[in-house]
């Protein structure tokens, strides 16, 4: 998501003063709600479960409700939205994507779960004990969680200073250390209880919001899907091409396999984004996990069905060249179509309306950020500093205090960047993030719960080289320089004619950890170990961890 974008939208959203100060109001009792759900649900005690998985005492739904904060990003509510507004077939097929990516998820769920007990580098010893795989979860962790992490914070403070009606370069980046911050805070004081708790109050809100937005766009059709669609094709200025593909990345070859490693990285990187895999191993058991992420394909079903047809409305109701007159992607399509359905409401309704999306956007931007902090730190702390460094013999409360730590240095870290880079245009970190996490943890994650021969030497190899040739390819990509939407618009040194990389970087991942494993050598572990490596290969065939 482009902070810039997000902010020209709220200008819009909250144009009068009225619905400015509902908004801010709103925003406010929300902070309220959020921290004190925090320090009330926070950890009980300094114990690594407590802290890392609440105990693990959500039940399926509340975890379902918890994981699908963590699907829904800003990306989700305004990128998907405003894509079926712009480029129709393309963004619905987008949305589709987006589900599948947690259908993807549901088929690792319960081996995940069963082989894990907190971060991804309990999952990564699986095939190979050792600090050298805790350091390669730590770092595959960090490369996947900072770029997001960043995206998000400069969004939320750019939005929280045109929310406060303030101005200036110096505005946005205030704000953006103020709610990072209050991230910071939400983390510590509430761990895994207190953040999935937030996740649960920003999906009611966000959910309840595309719900009732989708209700007055059906009903200003009459009910009638078939008016919808009409009436999106005509809106769009595609007219009859509006439901044929090639409209957001064009019709050419390298458009098409441009959108298509797009799909492949929101299906393949969605479903194995760290802190995603960190929430599920909050449930009770495999059985447990499994249950949960079934409930969640449900949940996100009907928030991307919503999504969809708010679309289609935003195309029909407001008109495609409006929308890409704001934003050329589309994402203010969302609160342009707030704004016109509110100015045909009268009185307290069209206001409620306003308030009512705009804080969606807010909650959203927020929420997904203490997850993301969570894991990473959990990385630093669990991974590095309590097993790479310590052996694993540090006790729960050092470890925890060092987790706690741990978020503030990742926080801070995060707050840095995002502050420095104010006034970017970072909507290509999402693809970066995506195609890390779909060519690093999911090969690494599939081989090692699945292949007996991964070892070691394959891990390594998946993990690093995966980090250094996806990285290397998003530099050489346009994403990164050489078009005005690139991360560095001023220069042009790309060598690939792509946006989304992760139809190279994917294969990459998986040949690399074929290879490292096929060049390494397992080892044969003897006496506990090799108790314990049998206990291993059972957990796919669903014995319970203890």
């Amino acid at each position: 998501m482009s902070e810039l974008s997000l902010a020209a939208g709220l200008v819009s959203a909250a144009s009068g003063s009225d619905d400015r100060t509902m908004v801010v109001t709103a925003f406010m009792a929300f902070i309220v709600l959020s921290l004190l759900l925090c320090v009330m649900a926070g950890p009980e005690d300094d114990t690594t479960a407590d802290f890392y998985t609440g105990n693990r005492s959500l039940t399926p739904a509340q975890n379902a409700l918890a994981l699908t904060g963590d699907y829904i990003s800003a990306a989700t509510l305004l990128g998907v939205s405003g894509l079926v507004a712009v480029a129709g077939y393309d963004g619905i097929s987008l949305a589709v994507s987006s589900c599948l990516a947690v259908g993807v998820f549901l088929l690792l769920a319960g081996p995940l779960r069963q082989a894990g007990r907190y971060t991804l580098g309990d999952i990564f010893a699986l095939r190979s004990p050792g600090p050298s795989s805790r350091i390669a979860a730590a770092t595959a962790t960090l490369a996947v969680c900072l770029p997001f992490l960043v995206l998000q914070l400069a969004g939320a403070g750019s939005a929280t200073a045109l929310l406060l009606g303030l101005t200036g370069p110096g505005a946005a980046q205030v704000c953006t250390v103020f709610v990072g911050l209050l991230m910071i805070g939400y983390t510590v004081l509430g761990g895994m209880r207190g953040t999935s708790l937030v996740q649960i109050v920003k999906v009611a809100v966000v959910l309840t919001t595309m719900v009732i937005l989708a209700f007055l766009v059906l009903r200003h059709h009459g009910f009638a899907p078939g008016a919808l669609l009409t009436a999106a094709e005509q809106g769009s200025g595609f007219h009859d091409r509006y439901f044929e593909p090639g409209h957001a990345v064009g019709e050419s070859t390298a458009g098409r396999l441009d959108f298509l490693s797009l799909q492949l990285s929101v299906v393949l990187g969605g479903a194995c984004m760290p802190h995603v895999l960190m929430r599920i191993n909050s449930a009770a058991d495999g059985a447990t996990a499994r249950r949960a992420t079934r409930c969640t394909i449900a949940i996100m079903a009907v928030f991307l069905l919503c999504v969809v047809i708010v679309g289609l409305g935003a195309a029909g109701v407001v008109g495609g060249q409006k929308i890409r007159a704001v934003d050329s992607g589309g994402q203010m399509a969302l609160l342009l179509l707030a704004e016109e359905l509110g100015g045909r409401t009268s009185g307290l309704a069209g206001s409620v309306l306003y308030t009512a999306v705009a804080c969606s956007v807010f909650v959203t931007v927020l929420a997904v950020v203490a997850g993301i902090a969570l894991s990473a730190a959990a990385a630093l702390a669990h991974d590095l500093h309590a097993h790479a460094a310590r052996g694993g013999r540090m006790s729960e409360r050092r470890e925890v205090r060092s987790a706690r730590w741990a978020v503030g240095a990742v926080g801070g870290l995060g707050i840095f960047l995002a502050a420095t880079a104010q006034g970017r245009n970072l909507q290509s970190l999402t693809y970066l993030a995506l195609a890390l996490a779909a060519s690093t943890v999911l090969p690494a994650c599939l081989y090692g719960l699945f292949w007996n021969r991964y070892n070691r030497t394959g891990l390594l190899w998946t993990v690093y080289g995966g980090v250094l040739c996806t990285t290397v390819l998003y530099v050489c990509s346009l994403s990164f320089s050489g078009t005005p939407t690139s991360l560095l618009p001023e220069h042009d040194f790309h060598l690939i004619g792509l946006q989304s990389t992760a139809a190279m970087a994917v294969p990459v991942g998986f040949l690399l950890g074929w290879a490292g494993s096929a060049v390494g050598r397992r080892a044969r572990p003897t006496g506990e170990g090799a108790a314990d490596l049998r206990w291993r290969e059972r957990v796919l065939v669903g014995v319970r961890q203890e």
